[in-house]
């Protein structure tokens, strides 16, 4: 029998979470309130989908 093994790649986790901690700082420290702040932390978990719509654009010209 065949044995396959996956392994993920640690590095792009921590790239991640490093991205995920400068994001919550970046839009939570703009929050003008509670809920704004909320929405700041929501915003940081999905902050690659951010990155692509600007790569997107700058590529659509």
């Amino acid at each position: 029998m065949c044995e396959k093994r996956y392994e993920s790649a640690p590095a792009s986790g921590a790239v991640y979470g490093l991205g995920l901690i400068g994001a919550a700082i970046y839009f939570i420290g703009g929050a003008t309130g509670f809920w704004m702040g909320v929405l700041g932390f929501l915003k940081a978990i999905v902050w690659p989908v951010f990155i692509v719509m600007a790569a997107l654009k700058e590529l659509a010209v």
